[in-house]
């Protein structure tokens, strides 16, 4: 039989199966009241909903709908989550209910089977490696093991800009930032900086990045599994290539550190985990696939984010000169003006908490976080929600909810002055890591870098924007992907301070 008849035979059949589930779930959740949300179409539900900026899209149907929404992609049923009150029922109350990940190709291909950190499902493989990572990896004693080095590579960064505004030169901060946490990240979980030609020809940060594209491209096979293997958008093929591309790098890291012999280097998180690999004593079992999954999510959980929180928050300093004023006369105040920022200094510069809270209100790098999954039917708020749902917490929406804050859609550090509102996911007003067992569990990790770099940028140079453009004049759109950054790149012109040493 041609290919061409095949692929008509298998459409029937998958529209065949399709409406033979849904009379089947319907069936059974005909008494059941669901949450209220719009009317889908037959086959792909809500699916043709989604525009360019997903999230967005959810905030206008709430707006309509309410915070607490249902939506049905594909076969699947789908909870949208778009307040404060509502993200506590769901994240605190019933947290146990949705502490799962949902199964999707781009977890399945690219994450070697949900063996990583952030797309494993709920059980006890995923809290041993959640222990591990947390004791092990991201402790206090761990994270400060590497202050040297963090210092280190933002010296670099901070003399390669003193050339810059000596010479007046233009500086791409989005590229000179992403490259520094690209290259903290590398020494802190690799134990060196990698150079783009050892990873792939087109670039270590472009394969993340395209991984990252990748995972939130909403996939027709996520949703409707039967037309998975026809890979109608060519999303499977690429993930095949993307994870080819990451294993190779992989088996070559771990390949060196088996290898290595030097014993007086600062362990990275790569020694750490071979040290546990098929230990017999070790309640931590994990072999070598474990450890490349482990790998790619730490990089790709420190790398993107960090970058994308500081870009964001430089870029709202500049287009808002009186921040800037306002956050350098704190740094003067509290580190002075004979040197650089250290990360001792963090927890006094209270302004600077403030801005970062501010840029993490309106631009949550994730906006709408990693999609949780019901492990039973569970009734909240009088809402039916069934077994296998997948929970969407919209935090970019819980930050622009105008019962919460005032003049949501402005940034104003000062909102934050007598406010006890943190961002560790205790004050669910303020979910930049999520909350719950799910919980980012870098958030200490993050935090610290975004404003050790954030506060030495602004300690030690003025910004002005090129072309006499003025500040209110600066882009802010947005490039959606798992984690959201700007869509063009922040060039300013740098000014020295004339204290830094």
């Amino acid at each position: 039989m041609p290919i061409m008849a095949w692929t008509w035979v298998i459409l029937v059949l998958v529209i065949l199966a399709y409406l033979l589930l849904e009379w089947t779930w319907r069936s059974m959740n005909k008494t059941k009241k669901l949450p209220p949300g719009p009317k889908g179409l037959p086959i792909v539900g809500n699916l043709h909903i989604f525009g360019e900026f997903p999230h967005r899209d959810l905030h206008r149907l709430a707006q309509k709908y309410g915070p607490i929404m249902h939506l049905r992609l594909g076969i699947v049923p789908t909870i949208v989550v778009s307040s404060p009150q509502a993200a506590e029922l769901f994240l605190k109350a019933h947290d146990l209910v949705f502490a799962s990940r949902p199964p999707t190709e781009s977890a399945k291909y690219i994450s070697y089977e949900q063996k990583g950190l952030s797309f494993s499902p709920y059980g006890l493989y995923w809290r041993n490696i959640r222990k591990m990572c947390t004791l092990e990896l991201l402790g206090n004693l761990k994270i400060n093991s590497f202050i040297s080095m963090r210092k280190e590579e933002l010296a670099l960064l901070v003399k390669f800009i003193e050339k810059a505004a000596s010479d007046c030169i233009v500086v791409d901060l989005s590229d000179k930032v992403s490259s520094l946490i690209a290259n903290m990240s590398c020494r802190m979980v690799l134990g060196k900086k990698y150079m783009d030609k050892d990873f792939d020809e087109r670039g270590f940060k472009a394969v993340i990045q395209e991984a990252m594209h990748l995972g939130a491209t909403p996939n027709l096979g996520d949703y409707i599994p039967y037309i998975g293997p026809l890979d109608l958008q060519g999303l499977r093929r690429r993930m095949k290539a993307v994870s080819k591309i990451f294993d190779g790098f992989l088996e070559k890291i771990i390949d060196d550190h088996v290898q290595s012999k030097d014993e007086n280097k600062i362990k990275d998180f790569v020694d750490v985990m071979l040290s546990f690999m098929g230990s017999q004593d070790s309640e931590y079992r994990v072999e070598r696939s474990n450890i490349k999954a482990i790998i790619l999510d730490m990089l790709a959980g420190s790398m993107d984010t960090s970058a994308t929180s500081i870009e964001w928050a430089i870029s709202e300093v500049i287009k808002h000169p009186w921040v800037m004023k306002k956050l350098q006369k704190e740094l003067e105040d509290v580190v002075g003006l004979e040197r650089m920022v250290e990360e001792s200094d963090l927890d006094r510069l209270e302004y600077l908490d403030m801005v970062v809270k501010e840029t993490m209100r309106l631009h949550p790098v994730a906006p709408l976080l990693i999609p949780h999954e019901a492990t039973e039917d569970i009734t909240i708020q009088g809402f039916h929600i069934p077994k296998k749902s997948r929970l969407i917490v919209n935090v970019w929406a819980i930050g622009r909810d105008p019962s919460v804050w005032t003049d949501a859609e402005k940034f104003f550090p000062e909102r934050f002055v007598g406010s006890s509102i943190d961002l560790r996911g205790r004050d669910f007003q303020l979910l930049p890591f999520g909350s719950g067992r799910r919980g980012c569990p870098g958030l200490q990790l993050g935090l610290t870098v975004v404003r050790l770099v954030v506060a030495q940028l602004v300690h030690c140079f003025d910004w002005e924007l090129p072309n006499n453009m003025l500040p209110i004049e600066l882009d802010m759109t947005e490039e959606f992907g798992l984690i959201v950054p700007r869509a063009k790149h922040l060039l300013a012109i740098p000014r020295c301070r004339g204290f830094h040493k």
